[in-house]
Formats: structure tokens, sequence, C-alpha cells
């Protein structure tokens, strides 16, 4: 790979690694499409908890119970995130897996603040209907700091989507000419070449 593809491939991972590090990035929070039992697309904005370049892997969090792990596990994924500030919109391909069990899981369900953990001691799935507007949460616990035994019920519905990346779209939109690379994993690693924007 040339240098120049070198460097974009860092930007890419630079701003999927401040995506993940920091909520105030415009790429914390992407939107991940999938395609459901029906054929039907699908797309949600999730946030973006960690993005390792090692491994090429992307995580992000959700309640084991919604549809969206059925139409994620096992399944082909796409990803789409957009910095203006630097003009760079990023479109990742690759393979999803939901995780509920393990000491991976256990140790970022640990280091979670109690806060982020209240999410999934919402009584019903995600996409359950209500009678009325609602968090879907325990009426003790809406609107307040749950207790950490309050908590222990709550780890049973918590998952982590792990996305292994085959694949980096970059676009830069620029005046004078907008940029485009596209970055496939192989076995050798990273491969790379120019294409029309």
């Amino acid at each position: 790979m040339d240098a120049e593809l070198a460097d974009v491939l860092d930007t890419c991972w630079r701003l999927l690694g401040r995506g993940a590090a920091d909520r105030r990035s415009p790429m914390h929070t992407p939107v991940v499409a999938s395609v459901d039992a029906d054929g039907r697309p699908q797309a949600r904005v999730m946030v973006l908890r960690a993005a390792d370049r090692a491994t090429a892997r992307l995580r992000f969090h959700t309640d084991a119970r919604s549809p969206k792990c059925a139409e994620l596990d096992g399944a082909a994924v796409a990803v789409t995130l957009y910095h203006p500030g630097e003009a760079i919109q990023l479109r990742l391909a690759g393979a999803a897996r939901v995780v509920t069990d393990g000491a991976e899981v256990d140790r970022i369900w640990a280091a979670a603040t109690d806060f982020a953990r209240r999410a999934y001691l919402v009584e019903a799935a995600p996409g359950t209907p209500l009678p009325g507007p609602g968090s879907g949460l325990p009426a003790g616990v809406d609107g307040r700091k749950p207790e950490a035994p309050e908590l222990v019920p709550a780890r049973a519905n918590f998952a982590l989507v792990m996305l292994d990346i085959g694949e980096i779209d970059w676009l830069h939109l620029a005046q004078d000419g907008h940029r485009r690379a596209l970055f496939t994993l192989g076995d050798g690693g990273w491969a790379a070449g120019w294409c029309v924007p």
C-alpha cells in the first residue's frame, strides 16, 4: 500500500477510535444497517463503544431481547459514519456476532455506570407496544439512579455486538475534488486502492 493510502487508513482508525472514546464526536453514533428475516433493510443509530484496529473490530452494546440481535448475529452488516468537520464519510462492511455470556461481557458490564446499566432493566423487549409514552423501566426505577442490588437482573439483558470489519470505504468531500479509497482486509492485511468518488 502506498504512503498516501496508508495515511488514509490511519485517518479512518483515528476517527473510529475517537468516535468510540468521545461521546461528542460525530462518529460516536453511526448508523448500523442489516436485513431482517423478511428481506427488508433495517437501519438504526447505535453508540460506538470500541474500535480496535489490531483486530479490525467495532463493539456496540444492546439489549439481548431486541429484534436487532437476530438480524445482526452472524449477518453481513453495514455501518455508515460521517464527520462534518473533516468532511469524511466512512462506510464499513463486515460480519456481526452477538455475545451475551463470557468473561469479556462480564468485564464490560462491570465497568459500566449504574445509569448505563439501568437501560437494561426495561421490563419488556425493545419494540414492545406500550399503552402510552414511557421508558419501559419499572416504576420505582424510572427517573432515578438504581441501587446495585436492583441492577442484578439487568445483566441477563445485556449483549455485545461485535463487528469484524472486512471493508472500509473512505470518502473525503472537498470543493477542489472529492477523493475516495477502498480498503479490503484479507489474509495478508489491508489491500487498498483509489476509486472514483
